[in-house]
């Protein structure tokens, strides 16, 4: 990606360019938490040309900022859309932080939310900054001065283009708070603007990590160990010198890293490597026997919210009971971890597609024993991520300034995990056992209800162990212990437990089991009282739940819901709120003999302002196939040694195209701010395929994936 040189900053020939440095002011800023210190932010270049580029803080992994933020600027500005380009902010907590984080990073689905109004404030700023430079030039009051389509103009006749006047404002005192459009003067807000990254990608242009090389970079893979917790007890590179390209080999703390000129000499010279490794701290349980453990560690579950009478169940006419079981799952991303990094003469610099450069910049850092201020990350596109990229402990960006600090000398080093290393290397959704119980009076009402949850935390030991709370990790039962629905007196409780086996955010994290779990045990319940599963939850959604409301009415009206069953088909529906944003799904499936055929999803979602309808409609659709793939088939489990029994896509089985349903998404109007879009796609499609394959076969669902059900 480009770099913003001194040079390119100041030099005419190469283009005028006004850098835009917004204080953002203390208190609540929308989108974000309140508290926050002022911060500089620079987001914006004019050039000579008339292009206005924008800079983006949030990593480009597919899910559309680079766009979207753009989109705010030029929208405030009013720039004409073929003028504005895209271009990654690079490492810098105090300039690009994300306001909902206090930090630079991206994750939670929170880049348009958190930058809804900065991003708008930037472009009102440099478009009262332009007017005000035209319109001393021409001698004229600013308000007689028009923008469109990213020309000034005057009623004499005057016109100018951005460019003409980029200097002279670069000058300018930023204006602390540039009035906003009203939305009803929206030119490029709710359109479909085209991505301003999907060129580069389709031709070729776009550079990931692997397009990258360094004069003399080395490439290097790593050794892992195969059970999780192991460590290197001793090793013998005698074959690995000897493949040709291969380079040098090094112990590093995650285990033994192979120098080569290229990436056939590096996997060969690690194939060639002799280690024996130390197990006696390892995870040697299979899954089997983590379930069990989970099972125990339930009875001693730590309340988390409680309402009503604590014996309500007890007093119930009828008590129904289910246990749901969700497997680890892995990221699979379509780019497994990479990254490039280079030290010269005390400083290093990285590229690649880097999602919280706040915690890798330091670790890199101190890692290599430099100051912070030596360390920059260069942000590249990343083909995906998931959650895997969103590292709280920073493993990898320690592990790539391992490598670089085990060579011994200053150099260009490109760290690779191949698809198994991916696949095994760990860092999984944590596998989860629900527990739940409800009770119903006479009447079929829902009188009480208890959900028990066990699992791991993925923030304990961890940069973000900070946000626990009261070493509670809400990340881990999110969704559960917030439910919209009427159903009595509630209890909901969570058993951490602890493993070697590394845990880390998966799309929507929390969510991909508490909705489920919720969802999938409503409907029975609702089933068993005789209620419709559309009205059923209708009638528990209390007068403050209107969102909620909206999208589940939406829902069935675009699916033209008539029932759990109809023509030999089978429908079911769920209801979740994630990230903010309010989804309802209806699913529609065939009986494909073991498995359900899915043919059809209806999906509606509430995400306040749709800033780009087209990305949200992608999101929405990704997730679905997303969420598909992991209820059918994703699963990874251990054997009774610990070892993870899937390697590839050929053992960790991902949707093939010919399986994904026809999808149809409803955007719901709404005034509210922007919510997130890249993660709610996914809660509710699970829970709703779960209960349409019920519907069908009258078989329940209580473990995921479908693939690994009892016949």
């Amino acid at each position: 990606m480009p770099i913003l040189s001194r040079r390119n900053f100041l030099s005419a020939g190469a283009g005028f360019t006004l850098l835009l440095v917004l204080p953002v002011r203390s208190g609540r800023t929308q989108g974000g938490p309140p508290g926050l210190p002022a911060t500089p932010n620079a987001f914006i270049r004019v050039g000579a040309d008339d292009t206005v580029t924008v800079i983006i803080k949030h990593l480009e992994m597919g899910q559309g900022p680079y766009t979207g933020l753009a989109t705010l600027v030029a929208e405030e500005m009013d720039a004409d859309w073929s003028q504005i380009r895209a271009e990654a902010a690079h490492a810098d907590d105090a300039l690009y932080r994300n306001l909902a984080f206090g930090v630079q990073g991206t994750g939670g689905s929170t880049a348009i939310a958190n930058s809804y109004i900065q991003m708008r404030k930037a472009g009102a700023a440099a478009r009262a900054m332009l007017v005000a430079a035209a319109a001393a030039d021409w001698g004229v009051h600013p308000s007689e001065i028009t923008v469109r389509a990213g020309r000034l103009s005057h009623p004499s006749g005057r016109e100018a283009g951005f460019g003409t006047f980029a200097a002279a404002a670069a000058g300018m005192e930023v204006p602390q708070d540039p009035p906003l459009k009203d939305p009803a003067d929206f030119v490029l807000i709710g359109t479909n603007v085209p991505r301003l990254d999907s060129a580069a990608k389709a031709n070729g242009t776009a550079e990931f990590t692997l397009d990258l090389y360094r004069e003399g970079m080395l490439t290097v893979v790593v050794a892992h160990p195969p059970a999780f917790g192991a460590t290197v007890a001793s090793w013998d590179d005698a074959a690995a010198l000897k493949v040709r390209g291969v380079e040098m080999v090094r112990q590093i703390p995650s285990g033994i890293a192979v120098y080569a000129r290229n990436t056939f000499a590096a996997i060969k010279g690690r194939e060639a490597l002799q280690i024996q490794w130390e197990e006696a701290k390892a995870e040697r349980r299979s899954t089997a026997e983590m379930f069990e453990d989970m099972s125990e560690a339930l009875e001693g579950a730590r309340v988390v919210e409680q309402s009503g009478e604590a014996d309500a169940l007890d007093g119930a006419a009828e008590l129904l009971e289910a246990e749901y079981r969700f497997p680890y799952l892995a990221h699979a991303p379509m780019e497994p971890l990479d990254a490039v990094i280079e030290v010269t003469d005390g400083r290093a610099q990285l590229w690649y597609g880097c999602q919280f450069p706040a915690i890798d910049r330091p670790i890199v850092a101190q890692t290599l024993g430099l100051a912070t201020d030596a360390v920059r990350i260069n942000v590249l596109f990343a083909g995906g991520s998931f959650g895997r990229r969103a590292q709280g402990d920073g493993h990898f960006a320690a592990e790539v300034a391992h490598v670089a600090q085990a060579a011994g000398r200053d150099g260009a080093f490109k760290l690779l995990w191949t698809r198994e290393d991916d696949i095994r290397g760990g860092y999984y959704r944590p596998a989860t056992l629900h527990r739940l119980r409800a009770g119903l009076d006479a009447e079929g009402r829902i009188v009480g209800w208890e959900n028990r949850i066990a699992n791991q935390s993925i923030m304990a030991g961890t940069a973000l162990e900070a946000f626990m709370q009261n070493g509670l990790d809400p990340s881990s039962y999110e969704g559960s212990n917030d439910l919209p629905y009427a159903v009595g007196a509630r209890r909901i409780a969570w058993a951490r437990v602890d493993s070697p086996v590394p845990v880390l955010w998966w799309r929507s994290v929390g969510h991909t089991h508490t909705a489920f779990a919720v969802e999938v045990f409503l409907d029975e319940v609702l089933e068993r009282a005789g209620k419709d599963p559309v009205r059923g939850r209708l009638e528990l959604l209390g007068p403050e739940a209107t969102r909620h409301r909206a999208v589940l009415e939406k829902v069935a009206e675009f699916a033209d819901w008539k029932g759990r069953t109809r023509e030999g088909r089978g429908y079911g529906v769920a209801l979740a709120k994630s990230f903010g944003s309010h989804v309802a799904q209806i699913v529609e499936v065939e009986n494909g003999g073991s498995l359900p055929r899915v043919t059809q999803v209806w999906c509606a979602i509430d995400c306040g302002v749709a800033v780009n309808p087209d990305i949200i409609r992608a999101q929405m659709e990704g997730g679905i196939g997303y969420a598909l793939s992991a209820a059918l088939y994703g699963a990874i489990t251990l054997d009774g040694t610990g070892r993870v029994q899937q390697s590839n896509f050929d053992s960790y089985r991902l949707l093939r195209i010919e399986e994904m349903p026809q999808v149809h998404v409803a955007i719901l109007p709404s005034a509210e701010p922007p919510t997130g879009v890249g993660e709610p796609g996914v809660p509710p499609l699970g829970p709703a395929v779960a209960n349409a394959w019920r519907a069908l076969t009258g078989r329940p669902v209580r473990q995921l994936p479908l693939a690994q059900l009892p016949a």
